[in-house]
């Protein structure tokens, strides 16, 4: 088993990735109830009937090959929202994907989900010094697509027939990634989004004060 990444937990304003561990389950049910996520049927969330088994798995990913799953934990709130995961994890060639992610429908498109990918890849290029991220995404999830190209990644290509869905229907994945050269100016877009997101919100408050 691979050590290269120990536990860790990455914490900003809005987000704190921690660990995921058994306890989290409950909570990680609920936050996936939030918009009936599993009904997605291009997406791996998983449902209260399949919760356990999605554990299972994360955690077994963790102990052979690994990877390390988080819980995704909304800081202003410390309620549980999602999960994502380092994971095709290469140690000899400094790679790994970031995947397995999804959020409760309420924060979706939220600051949380930008600063959740900063925190991640700035562990990843700067702490475990990776030479390229990737992320995955089913072909059909065109909202999954386009959130990964606003990070700055750009796209490698298709992977066709690459699996076979719950439903037997294939899947075509889509692969992008970002390289350790072009790091800093993805850093740069991420940093720039959350201090917008950040004075929007102070506008926000502002005006609800005035009023």
């Amino acid at each position: 088993m691979s050590c290269w990444i120990e536990p860790v937990t990455l914490e900003g304003t809005y987000v704190r990735l921690v660990p995921l561990e058994r306890e989290h389950q409950d909570a990680l049910a609920d936050a996936a109830a939030d918009g009936e996520l599993w009904k997605l049927w291009y997406t791996s969330v998983p449902s209260p009937d399949t919760i356990s088994a999605w554990m299972d798995t994360a955690l077994a990913m963790r102990d052979s090959q690994g990877a390390q799953p988080f819980t995704i934990i909304d800081v202003t709130t410390g309620d549980v929202v999602g999960s994502t995961r380092y994971m095709n994890v290469e140690p000899a060639h400094r790679r790994l994907e970031i995947g397995n992610t999804w959020y409760a429908k309420r924060v979706q498109r939220t600051a949380i989900n930008t600063e959740a990918k900063l925190l991640l890849l700035s562990h990843a290029f700067d702490t475990l010094k990776t030479i390229a991220v990737e992320f995955r995404t089913h072909f059909m999830n065109r909202q999954s697509r386009a959130a990964i190209a606003r990070l700055g990644a750009k796209e490698d290509g298709i992977l066709r027939n690459h699996q076979i869905g719950r439903d037997g229907i294939y899947r075509d994945t889509v692969v992008f990634s970002i390289i350790e050269s072009e790091w800093p100016a993805v850093r740069a877009n991420l940093r720039a989004k959350l201090e917008t997101r950040h004075e929007s919100r102070l506008e926000s408050r502002l005006i609800t004060r005035l009023d």
